[in-house]
């Protein structure tokens, strides 16, 4: 077009633009023929053609007096834009606004902060905790946000910020301001029937993942109350359920009464823990999760030095109200920050940790909490078994789990000054030595890695060696509880380890070997004393180093098989689950290496009171032992063929039991046992299912009808077509008794299982009765 007449349309247009309702009218004019059909769907994705349209609107005309004059009559125009409710053209009009914006933000971020970022959040900004409105002055009841402005004003934010995805730091920051209240709205409608849940989330992540990493990790030390930095909701505004799915927010009257205020206090801060956990579960792969678990126990370290400082020094008496009122407010954070770990520990899943760096950062911080404060105390038991699984962790990574690169190792270099300072000062005996010889593999780089170290890493992977690892991020990375046996590491070896590391050569080259073999006979014995220490941790470590010794199948221990055995089925009927879960282990090991000589002893301890009464100490400790039997099983494969008839015949005895959970554990194991049986029972198929039907029809506990019937499912599925050749004499008598389960049975799950049963069977007869027809040629040749 001629100069002129580009000149003209330019003025015309900023003439319009300038008038009431111009941004409006000028987007409508230059998107002219998008307004339906076809035309609507291809300028929705022309983001060209709405980003020019953008450039005009950011841009002041010449007709204009002034720029801020300018965005003082555009920029609520273009926040109309927002709210279009044609669906045809909302899309493009809201992506010319956002467009719009972010350019006016890039341009002149102090205009667009003025007119356009805080009329966006004005009903946020309005009920924080520092707002210019005085909330104390007004009456209770109040409604100061209604539903729908704050359902608009969360929708636009999601449109500006998310959708827009402008990283910059104008934008960052203005949003950070209203994050509280974001967080909050979040939290209340988690708690509630509310479509904000949803945008309050993505905003919050968004923030999240676009920030600093230290500024996220203060923002969520704001939304958990560590930090006093958040702006947060105003304590007389609270969020009421709007009667269209949104929320209003009012003011309402202090809580006279103390007792209700703590009460609500706790919860509040209970919900906001709950809530931010699982806001941070959904950042584990961009590390935030891993970084701020790490944060939290750096704080609990400091909280600990605390307490033993306060606990050392006595309390001065007659202190200023000032001091009672620091010292509350330092109490009430110290809990925050326990309930804060605690709930992490319990909710975030193992893969918290994404690289060498966190796993150092956790394994320094556990560390340096055990140099500060050694375990003792009710909480003892918990601290060591945290210190025990961070450096199986170590061990697990040194042991060959990950292939470890020259930056990794300069990465846990960073450990050994306080391995050093462990192996001096730590009580137990077991830890430093486990600490020195990490530090030793640390420094040598996995040249030469103590037995120790190899102990402690197939502890943690839970596998034999040779058997393959884990990656880094499925080693668990939280602090154990008490029934965790897999996940928590064994304790070191004894001291004799180390003089026998001397005398044998260590191993050298890429993947580390252990410089020790067996213990000596001495060692041993410290361990066979030790497997009978009164302190849980300290019997759990030895039954664990005993085991590897199995797998490693030490001379002396493997003598000593009869004594081992005897060992680990005394600590089988311990109560803690620690030591039973690793008797378990070293159980299982033992038979899977001589099952000829301990499966005979093992099927005669669990059929022991088969007949007679026995108390709940016996029940469990037979159930126990089942768990032992299952795993021989898995670990003899196809070798389990030479030991069926007594395993079946152990397990059926154990349905007859008089505990109730004993019959139904024997019946879990009967079903497990068919499987890895390939469902080959033989001559004992008769007596397999007259059993099962005596129990499905005649037990009075629904839960072992109910692993019954479920045995019977397990039968049918597994042998599918064979089920007619291999179950054919007892076929009949499982029909008749499945449709008497579903029939007269009262527990919905039981019956449950017994029409999949049916429907199985079902299958299984059509298939047999009514072949697929299949069409074939064949060639023949005359003579």
């Amino acid at each position: 077009a001629p100069a002129w007449l580009r000149r003209l349309c330019g003025q015309l247009l900023s003439e319009r633009l300038l008038r009431p309702s111009g941004v409006q009218a000028v987007v409508r004019g230059v998107m002219e023929g998008t307004g339906g059909g076809a035309g609507a769907e291809a300028a929705a994705v022309d983001w060209r053609k709405c980003d020019a349209v953008a450039k005009i609107l950011a841009a002041c005309p010449q007709q204009c007096l002034s720029l801020e004059e300018y965005y003082r009559l555009v920029c609520p125009q273009i926040l109309d834009l927002l709210h279009i409710q044609d669906k045809l053209t909302a899309r493009q009009f809201q992506r010319v606004a956002t467009s719009t914006l972010l350019t006016m933000a890039r341009e002149h971020p102090q205009l667009a902060e003025s007119h356009l970022l805080r009329p966006l959040l004005a009903p946020l900004l309005r009920c924080v905790g520092t707002a210019e409105l005085a909330v104390e002055d007004l009456p209770a009841g109040t409604v100061l946000v209604t539903e729908a402005e704050l359902g608009t004003c969360v929708e636009d934010v999601l449109k500006v910020y998310v959708v827009g995805n402008d990283s910059s730091s104008l934008l960052l920051g203005s949003l950070q301001s209203v994050l509280g209240v974001v967080f909050s709205l979040y939290s209340f409608a988690k708690q509630n029937v509310s479509y904000l849940r949803s945008p309050c989330q993505e905003i919050l992540l968004w923030f999240l993942e676009k920030s600093e990493r230290e500024a996220s990790l203060a923002v969520l030390e704001g939304f958990a109350g560590l930090s006093s930095s958040m702006c947060t909701l105003h304590p007389r505004c609270q969020f009421r359920a709007g009667s269209e799915g949104g929320a209003v927010i009012v003011v309402e009257e202090p809580i006279g009464d103390e007792d209700e205020a703590l009460y609500q206090k706790v919860s509040s801060e209970q919900c906001h823990v709950e809530n931010l956990v699982e806001l941070v579960s959904h950042c584990q792969k961009s590390g935030l999760a891993g970084d701020f678990f790490i944060s939290c126990l750096k704080a609990l370290t400091r909280v600990v030095a605390e307490d033993e400082a306060d606990s050392s020094s006595a309390a001065v008496p007659g202190g200023s109200l000032l001091e009672l009122e620091q010292l509350r407010a330092a109490q009430g954070r110290n809990l925050l920050v326990l309930q804060l770990v605690a709930t992490l520990c319990e909710s975030i899943s193992d893969t918290v940790f994404t690289n060498i760096a966190q796993v150092q950062e956790f394994v320094g911080a556990v560390l340096q909490r055990a140099c500060a404060s050694p375990a003792r105390g009710p909480g003892a038991a918990a601290e060591a078994q945290t210190l025990a699984m961070a450096m199986g962790l170590v061990a697990a990574m040194l042991g060959g789990a990950v292939q470890l690169q020259s930056s990794d190792f300069a990465v846990l270099q960073r450990l050994v000054p306080l391995l050093e300072e462990l192996s001096r000062t730590y009580p137990e005996p077991l830890t430093q030595e486990l600490a020195a010889d990490l530090r030793i593999a640390i420094c040598t780089r996995g040249a030469c890695s103590p037995a120790t170290v190899g102990a402690a890493a197939s502890d943690m992977l839970g596998k034999k060696p040779g058997m393959g690892a884990q990656t880094p991020a499925s080693v668990p990375g939280r602090a154990p509880s008490p029934g965790g046996g897999h996940s928590s590491p064994s304790a070191p070896g004894k001291s004799s380890d180390k003089q026998n590391m001397s005398q044998e050569p260590s191993t050298m080259g890429p993947a580390p070997a252990p410089c020790a073999t067996s213990p000596a006979p001495g060692g041993l014995q410290e361990l066979l004393v030790s497997a009978y220490d009164p302190q849980p941790p300290g019997r759990a470590a030895a039954l664990r180093h005993l085991a590897s010794l199995i797998t490693q199948r030490d001379p002396e221990a493997l003598r000593l098989q009869e004594k081992l055995l005897q060992v680990f089925l005394e600590n089988l009927q311990h109560e803690d689950a620690f030591v039973y879960l690793s008797a378990i282990q070293g159980v299982s090991l033992l038979s899977s290496e001589y099952p000829e000589r301990i499966l005979p002893v093992l099927l005669a301890q669990y059929s022991c009171s088969a007949q007679g009464t026995e108390d709940t100490a016996a029940t469990v400790t037979r159930m126990k032992l089942g768990e032992v039997l299952m795993r021989v099983t898995r670990a003899l494969g196809d070798m389990v063929f030479r030991h069926r008839e007594p395993l079946v015949q152990a397990f059926l005895r154990g349905a007859r039991a008089p505990e109730g959970a004993l019959r139904a554990s024997s019946l879990s194991n009967l079903g497990e046992l068919c499987q890895r049986l390939g469902f080959q029972l033989g001559p004992i198929v008769q007596e397999v299912t007259s059993c099962l039907t005596a129990i499905a029809k005649t037990d009075p506990e629904a839960e072992v009808r109910r692993a019954a019937v479920h045995v019977v499912v397990l039968l049918l599925r597994g042998l599918s077509d064979k089920a007619t050749e291999v179950l054919q004499d007892v076929l009949r008598d499982l029909y008749r008794l499945l449709k008497h389960v579903v029939t007269t049975e009262p527990d919905g799950a039981t019956v449950l299982h017994a029409q999949l049963a049916l429907e199985e069977l079902d299958t299984v007869m059509r298939r047999v009765l009514f072949p697929p027809q299949t069409l074939e040629k064949k060639i023949v040749v005359l003579p």
